[in-house]
C-alpha cells in the first residue's frame, strides 16, 4: 500500500475507543494496540513533531497498512487487544510465554453424573474449572481427597443404570456406584457434586454446616453408618481448613511481579501468595527485547497473564507503574470471581514488608536469568559444538529443522516441521503440511513432498537454509529427503535421520550408523527434536481427522454449511460434545430452529 492510501485511511479514523492493527507491506501484523480515541491515538504515530522511543521509530518505518475495530468501552478494547495479541503474536508486542502450564481441576457438570479431572486447558464445554493450583501436587492431592471422601465416579463410561453390578471402586468405597440402578440416586449424587463445588470454591464453613446437618439427620433415623460417613467427611474438611493452600479469596492473596534484564534478554518472575504464604512461582523469558519500555512491558504482561489465569488476587505488586494501570485494575475487578468483594489493588511498594517481598522476587528473577541465559545456554552450545564435531559440519548447527510424517493407513497424511534454535525449540517457527501428491500409505513420498515444499519456499524467498536437517526415520526416509534436496540443487545441506527403535543416527554420505551412548546429552538433544516433530505431526493428524469426522455427520443436516461447521468446531471441539450439548447451548451459534434440527439429527445418529 502506498503512502497516499495510508494517509487516506488515517483521515477516516473514528473518534471512538477501539483496537488498531498495523501491518507491513506483506500484510503481516506488526503491532496491535488500543486507544480511547482511535483517531488521536493512531494519528499520533505519524506526527513528525513527536519523538518516540527507538522501538516505535522502527515500527513506524515498517507500517504500510492499518485496520481498526471499534468497541463500546475502553475495557472492551483492552480485552480485545489482549485476545488479538495472544492469537497473532505480533513481533512488536510483548508475548508472554513460559515453559509450562499449570494444572486445573475440572468438574464435568455438563454430564449427568459429573467427574473430577486434571487438565491444563480451559475449554468452553460447560464444565466448571478451578485453579490454577500452585504447586501442581496440590491439584493432584485435591483430586485424591475428592475421590476418597466424596466418592464421585472416576470412569468415563456412559451412565445409564443398566449394569448388573458395580466395579471394584464401589466395593472399596471409592465410588457411589451410579452405574447400577438402586445403588445411588440422582439426588444423592447431585448432593455429593454440590459438596465438591463448595470444597473447590473454598466455602468450607458452608460445607461443614451442610455435612453436620446431614450427620445429625442420619443419626436421628438411626442410620449410624451413614452418620459415621458424614462425621469422617466433617473431620477431613476441618483438617483441610488448617493446612489448605488452595486459591481462596482474601486480603492475603497477592501476586508479585519482578524482572531482571540485560540487553535484549529478560527474565520475569511471578510469586503467588495465598493465605499469607508463598505457594508457587512462574518464570517467563524473552531473548529478543531489543526495545524495552518498562511501563508498556508490565502492562502487556499483566494483560496476557490474567487473560489466561482462572484467578485474580486481591493485590498485585509491581516494580514500577504499568501503562494504563487504572484501566487494567478496572478490568481485573470485573474478572474477579463471585464472592470476592474486595477491589483489586495494584501497588508499587517503596518500603516496608511489601517492598521486601518485591526485592525477594527481583533476586529470584536474577537467579532465573543467570540459570537460563548463562548456565543452561552454555551447556546447550557445548552440546551443539559436539554435534558439529561428530558430523564433521563446517559450522555449529545453531538452527536445526526436523520433519516427521503422520497417517493411519494412508488416511489424512500430514507432515510437520519443527525448529530448534541454539538448542531450544522455537515453536513460533513450526510449520505443518497437508500432503497433496501422495495417496495411500507412502511415508517416503510424503516426506519427500514436505521437504521439497519447505526448501523451495525458502529458496524462492531467499531465506537462509538451516545448518542441519533432521528426519524422523531410518535410511528410507533419509534417502527420500535427500532426493528432494537434490531436485532443488541444495543436496550439500547437512542431513541426518534418527531411527526410533535402535536410536541410531544415519548420516547422509556415510554407510555406518552413528551409535551414541543412551545417556549422552547429544543423543538426548537429537531425541528431543525428533520427538517434538513427531508430537506436532500426530497432533495435526488428529485435528485433520477430527475435522473430517466432524464434517461427515454435519454435512447431512440441512442448513449446516462450512462456516457453521467451523463455528461449531471452534466452540465445542467435537461432534460428541455437540451431541451432549443442550439445544439452549447450541442456539447462540445456530439460531433456535437450526439448533433443534441439529440436536434431533445428532441424537438419531448415535
Amino acid at each position: 500500500m502506498n503512502q497516499e492510501v495510508l494517509e487516506a485511511r488515517l483521515g477516516h479514523l473514528p473518534d471512538k475507543c477501539g483496537v488498531y492493527l498495523f501491518r507491513d507491506a506483506e500484510q503481516r501484523i506488526l503491532y496491535i494496540g488500543k486507544g480511547k480515541s482511535l483517531r488521536h491515538r493512531v494519528r499520533s504515530y505519524f506526527q513528525s513533531s513527536r519523538s518516540w522511543d527507538q522501538k516505535t521509530e522502527v515500527l513506524k518505518r515498517q507500517i504500510r497498512d492499518l485496520e481498526f475495530i471499534v468497541t463500546d468501552t475502553e475495557v472492551e478494547a483492552l480485552i480485545l487487544e489482549s485476545n488479538l495479541v495472544r492469537k497473532h503474536k505480533p513481533k512488536f508486542n510483548v508475548n508472554l510465554k513460559d515453559d509450562k502450564s499449570f494444572l486445573l481441576v475440572k468438574l464435568t457438570v455438563n454430564e449427568d453424573f459429573p467427574r473430577v479431572l486434571l487438565t491444563r486447558r480451559k475449554l468452553r464445554d460447560g464444565a466448571l474449572y478451578f485453579g490454577p493450583f500452585l504447586p501442581a501436587s496440590l491439584a493432584r492431592n485435591t483430586i485424591k481427597i475428592i475421590n476418597r471422601h466424596f466418592l464421585l465416579r472416576t470412569c468415563d463410561m456412559e451412565i445409564d443404570g443398566r449394569l448388573d453390578r458395580p466395579c471394584l471402586e464401589y466395593y472399596i468405597k471409592r465410588c457411589l456406584g451410579p452405574c447400577v440402578a438402586g445403588l445411588c440416586s440422582q439426588s444423592r449424587y447431585t448432593a455429593a457434586v454440590r459438596d465438591v463445588i463448595l470444597l473447590l470454591e473454598g466455602k468450607n464453613e458452608e460445607l461443614l454446616r451442610n455435612l453436620t446437618h446431614r450427620m445429625f439427620a442420619a443419626s436421628e433415623k438411626q442410620q449410624y453408618e451413614t452418620a459415621a460417613f458424614y462425621r469422617d467427611r466433617i473431620r477431613m474438611v476441618r483438617e483441610l481448613n488448617e493446612k489448605q493452600k488452595m486459591i481462596l479469596s482474601g486480603p492475603s492473596d497477592v501476586d508479585i511481579f519482578a524482572y531482571y534484564r540485560e540487553g535484549p534478554r529478560l527474565a520475569l518472575q511471578l510469586f503467588t501468595m495465598r493465605n499469607a504464604r508463598i505457594v508457587g512461582k512462574r518464570e517467563f523469558y524473552w531473548e529478543d527485547l531489543d526495545y524495552f519500555h518498562p511501563a508498556r512491558f508490565l502492562r502487556d504482561a499483566l494483560q496476557q497473564y490474567y487473560l489466561n489465569s482462572g484467578f485474580v488476587p486481591g493485590e498485585i505488586y509491581l516494580p514500577a507503574e504499568a501503562e494504563d494501570q487504572e484501566l487494567i485494575r478496572t478490568w481485573l475487578d470485573k474478572r474477579r470471581a463471585k464472592g470476592q468483594r474486595r477491589q483489586v489493588r495494584i501497588l508499587v511498594p517503596r518500603r516496608g514488608h511489601k517492598h521486601d517481598l518485591l526485592l525477594l522476587v527481583e533476586r529470584n528473577a536474577k537467579v532465573a536469568f543467570e540459570r537460563r541465559f548463562k548456565v543452561l545456554r552454555t551447556a546447550r552450545l557445548k552440546v551443539l559444538e559436539e554435534l558439529r564435531s561428530l558430523l564433521d559440519l563446517e559450522e555449529t548447527p545453531a538452527r536445526i529443522e526436523a520433519f516427521d510424517v503422520s497417517n493411519i493407513q494412508g488416511d489424512e497424511t500430514v507432515a510437520s516441521m519443527v525448529v530448534c534454535l541454539d538448542g531450544r525449540m522455537e515453536r513460533g517457527e513450526y510449520r505443518k503440511y497437508r500432503i497433496r501428491t501422495v495417496s495411500g500409505p507412502d511415508d517416503y513420498s510424503a516426506m519427500q513432498e514436505a521437504v521439497r515444499r519447505r526448501y523451495r519456499r525458502l529458496l524462492d524467498e531467499k531465506q537462509t537454509l538451516p545448518q542441519l536437517i533432521l528426519i524422523d526415520g531410518g535410511k528410507g526416509q533419509l534417502h527420500s529427503a535427500y532426493q528432494a534436496l537434490s531436485e532443488l540443487g541444495i543436496e550439500d545441506t547437512p542431513l541426518i535421520s534418527l531411527a526410533k527403535r535402535e536410536e541410531h543416527i544415519f548420516v547422509k554420505g556415510r554407510e555406518e550408523a552413528v551409535i551414541l551412548d543412551r545417556g549422552s546429552p547429544l543423543l538426548h538433544l537429537v531425541q528431543e527434536i525428533r520427538d517434538e516433530a513427531h508430537r506436532f505431526a500426530v497432533s495435526y493428524h488428529r485435528k485433520r481427522r477430527s475435522i473430517r469426522d466432524f464434517g461427515s455427520e454435519l454435512d447431512r443436516i440441512r442448513g449446516i454449511g462450512e462456516k457453521r461447521k467451523k463455528r461449531l468446531l471452534r466452540n465445542f471441539g467435537s461432534v460428541n460434545r455437540i451431541r451432549r450439548a443442550t439445544t439452549e447451548e447450541l442456539v447462540p451459534y445456530l439460531g433456535e430452529k437450526l439448533a433443534v434440527r441439529v440436536k434431533e439429527s445428532l441424537s438419531g445418529s448415535r
